[in-house]
This record gives C-alpha cells, sequence and structure tokens, in this order.
C-alpha cells in the first residue's frame, strides 16, 4: 500500500511537468484538436529557439538569475548564522529571539504585502533587486531547517576546536559549514524554487520592464494572447517549459549534497 500511494504521488508530480514539455512541440491546431492528441506531429527544437528570440528571453532570464543568486547567498548566510548562533553559541535572549522568530513563521504573508510594499517604497527601492533578496532569503523556515541540522552535529567535534584556540567565526567557516553542505543544497534549492517562480512580489517591486523577471513576463505576455497572432499558446507552453530548466538542472546539481549525510561531508574535506 506504502510503494502504491508512492507511486502515485511520484506519478502526480511528475506527469504536469512531461504534459508540459510535450505539449510545448505541439501546433496551435493539434492542441484543440478532438479527439485528444497526445503526441506532437514534430518535435521540432527550432521552436525553442524561435520563442527566445522572439521575446528576447535572455535578458528577463539573467534578471531572474540576479534575484535567485541574491536570494540564495542571503537564505544561506543569513539563516546559517542566526541558527549557529542560536543552537551552538546561545546567548543571552537567544530564547527570545527563537520565540520572535517563530512567531513571525505564524503570521500569513499575505498579510505583510501592503506594509511591505510601502516600507519598500519608503526607502525608494523600488526598481531595485535588494529588496527581494532580503525577502527571500530571510525565511523562519530555513533557519529552522539550519538549526534543526546544528543540532545534530556532536558539541564535542566543536569543544575539540575551542580548545585548539579557534574562534566562533573559524569554528563556523572551517567546520560547521563544511559539514552542513547538504542543509545548504536543501535550502538553495528551496530559496531558487521560490525566488524564481514568484509572481506577486518581482511584479509589485520591479515596475520597469527591463528589469522583470521570466514569471512576470510570462504573465505579461499571458494576459496578450488574446490581440497578438504572432504568439499562440503553443508557445506560450513553450515558454513555460523554458521556466522550468533552471529548477531541474539546480536539483541535479545539488542531489548529491542532499541525500548526502553531515559524517560523509565532514569525511570529504
Amino acid at each position: 500500500a506504502i510503494i502504491i500511494s508512492l507511486t502515485l504521488v511520484l506519478f502526480s508530480a511528475i506527469v504536469p511537468a512531461i504534459w508540459l514539455f510535450i505539449s510545448s512541440f505541439k501546433t496551435t491546431a493539434e492542441l484543440y484538436q478532438v479527439p485528444y492528441v497526445l503526441w506532437p506531429s514534430d518535435f521540432n527544437l527550432g521552436k525553442l529557439i524561435e520563442v527566445w528570440k522572439y521575446l528576447d528571453f535572455t535578458k528577463y532570464f539573467v534578471n531572474s538569475l540576479v534575484v535567485v543568486v541574491g536570494a540564495v547567498v542571503c537564505s544561506v548566510v543569513f539563516n546559517g548564522i542566526l541558527a549557529y548562533a542560536i543552537s551552538i553559541l546561545k546567548p543571552r535572549g537567544h530564547k527570545i529571539v527563537f520565540a520572535a522568530v517563530m512567531l513571525s513563521y505564524m503570521i500569513p504573508a499575505v498579510t505583510s504585502i501592503v506594509p511591505l510594499f510601502k516600507n519598500i517604497a519608503m526607502l525608494n527601492l523600488i526598481d531595485s533587486y535588494i529588496p527581494l533578496w532580503f525577502i527571500f532569503g530571510a525565511n523562519a523556515f530555513y533557519f529552522m531547517m539550519f538549526k534543526t541540522y546544528f543540532d545534530s552535529i556532536p558539541k564535542a567535534l566543536l569543544e575539540a576546536a575551542r580548545l585548539d584556540g579557534a574562534s566562533d567565526l573559524q569554528i563556523f567557516f572551517s567546520i560547521v559549514a563544511p559539514l552542513s553542505k547538504p542543509i545548504m543544497g536543501v535550502v538553495a534549492i528551496f530559496t531558487t524554487t521560490a525566488a524564481w517562480s514568484d509572481f506577486l512580489l518581482p511584479y509589485l517591486v520591479l515596475q520597469d520592464e527591463g528589469m522583470q523577471t521570466v514569471m512576470v513576463k510570462i504573465f505579461s505576455i499571458q494576459s496578450t494572447i488574446a490581440t497578438n497572432p504572432d504568439f499562440g499558446p503553443d508557445k506560450l507552453l513553450m515558454l513555460l517549459s523554458i521556466s522550468i530548466i533552471p529548477q531541474i538542472i539546480l536539483f541535479i546539481v545539488f542531489q548529491k549534497q542532499i541525500t548526502g549525510t553531515s559524517s560523509t561531508s565532514g569525511m570529504k574535506e
């Protein structure tokens, strides 16, 4: 029963992506054909290049990459250092800080959109990537992932480093960080998925068309399909297929680190 349930879950997760990829090679007529046609008549990769050049999509890809890279750096560094302080250093008042972070996790994100946007506008950070880096990077869930992982690191290893004269920062960068590559990979993937696929925040903050991310550009194109004869639903599906490729590549790159253990990572160092 468990195997069947897991198979169904896997099937439901993979099938939409496969359908999107296959359908993106169909023509508009094939998409609306009755009876339904599963396979396109031609898997023409030139269609991908045509869509890419038509939209000058390199610019929007670069914009999304800028948002993602900044968000990943912020999420790993800020949440990692905070979790290190709460889990291992435990300074005076660390329980209050921990409670405050957990309290923020209970606040629905939707309720903070309006005051968040007003603060960004007040700081004159509209059309800037900096707010997106901090918003996507500061996350109580990522902090909890780091803290839970740091709690499992043998304390004897850290005490031995202190006896050898290592400072707290040296312990973090020389011992804790190398042992934490698996959780860093997981947080990086979660952050990338959130930053790459998010529409609302980039739509509100990046009002300059030249700074739009992939998802904002897809939305703007989708809203004009009815009046744009040169860009039909088939090309929109191809555009959506292109947009999920970076996340698939990232998962493949970090797969080994996700499945690795802290002890294995330490031995490799």
